[in-house]
């Protein structure tokens, strides 16, 4: 084992490359032994089979534990009052067709997917923007055809509005929307201002946002509490349709009572839009004293940013 070995000197534990196949061939020269034995004999000295860990984080951008403190307090606060919160990001692009889907399922066989994941072979791509309502415990999928950009992602925002956020929220004039720092929402997405601008105009709504600092996204809330369930529910079933990526969404439920919609956004969304700077300096927006760059609220244009 001394060649394949590593470890940690500290703690003693240790791990192999070898499978136990190719241990035994080798011990087999001298030793009359079989795999569980061997299994067995690796436990007893501290090995066993690892997996990669997600903990090395790199250089992490100034204030970052101070705007996770910040999100936390804000997000409190509004939820204290009754005030709607939203989670929002987007999830891993999906191609849809026959192709295979990570996980497994009960089957009395196998299903037959295509052997590679070609763009060219698929019926098209689905992108998904989650809306994830934190006080409610509530989610919303938009399931767009073309882009993920800054209008697809206020746009899936503004429907979830229109067909739930008001019926829950409507006696409230406060939105509070928690967003990674980068894609379509990101915090220096110019049009993303803009359209949220608009949306503000649109419905009356003050809308805060608090971007999550870079590297931070497995932080946000919509990642644990809708994604990942989502995840699970289609796991190893193909994504052959657009209608099939909507039943998998809108039947994930949790014991918690988590439960989703979806909606079927078929209009083409334009990549590279230039946002001018007197649309910019038309914005009705307010930063925050701590992280202007990541907090800052948008009032509607016919409202005083004292209210």
């Amino acid at each position: 084992m001394r060649d394949a070995t590593a470890g940690d000197p500290i703690s003693g534990l240790k791990w192999s490359h070898k499978a136990l196949r190719k241990l035994r061939r080798v011990l087999r020269r001298r030793y009359r032994i079989s795999s569980p034995t061997i299994s067995r004999l690796l436990r007893k000295d501290h090995y066993s089979l690892r997996v990669n860990r997600k903990r090395l984080a790199g250089h992490q951008c100034p204030g970052r534990d101070q705007q996770f403190v910040y999100i936390a307090r804000y997000r409190n606060a509004y939820l204290r009052r009754g005030w709607a919160v939203i989670s929002v990001d987007s999830k891993k692009r999906e191609l849809v067709g026959p192709f295979k889907n990570a996980g497994r399922a009960w089957r009395q066989s196998p299903r037959d997917v295509n052997m590679y994941d070609f763009r060219s072979d698929a019926l098209g791509v689905a992108l998904l923007y989650g809306v994830y309502d934190v006080g409610r415990n509530r989610g919303y999928m938009g399931v767009g055809i073309s882009h993920d950009t800054a209008e697809f992602a206020v746009a899936t925002i503004r429907a979830w509005w229109f067909e739930e956020g008001r019926h829950d929220h409507g006696q409230h004039r406060h939105l509070l929307i928690e967003a990674d720092c980068g894609g379509s929402n990101g915090n220096r997405n110019r049009r993303w201002r803009v359209l949220l601008q608009e949306f503000a105009d649109e419905t009356g709504l003050i809308v805060t946002v608090t971007h999550y600092p870079t590297g931070g996204s497995k932080w946000n809330l919509i990642e644990h509490r809708m994604f990942n369930e989502i995840s699970a529910n289609w796991a190893a079933q193909p994504l052959d349709s657009y209608e099939t990526v909507l039943k998998y969404v809108r039947t994930t439920t949790t014991s918690t009572g988590f439960r989703c919609r979806a909606r079927l956004d078929p209009k083409p969304y334009q990549t590279g839009v230039k946002v001018s700077r007197k649309d910019m300096a038309g914005l009705h927006i307010r930063p925050h004293k701590i992280f202007p760059h990541w907090n800052y609220t948008i009032y509607p244009r016919t409202l005083s940013t004292k209210n």
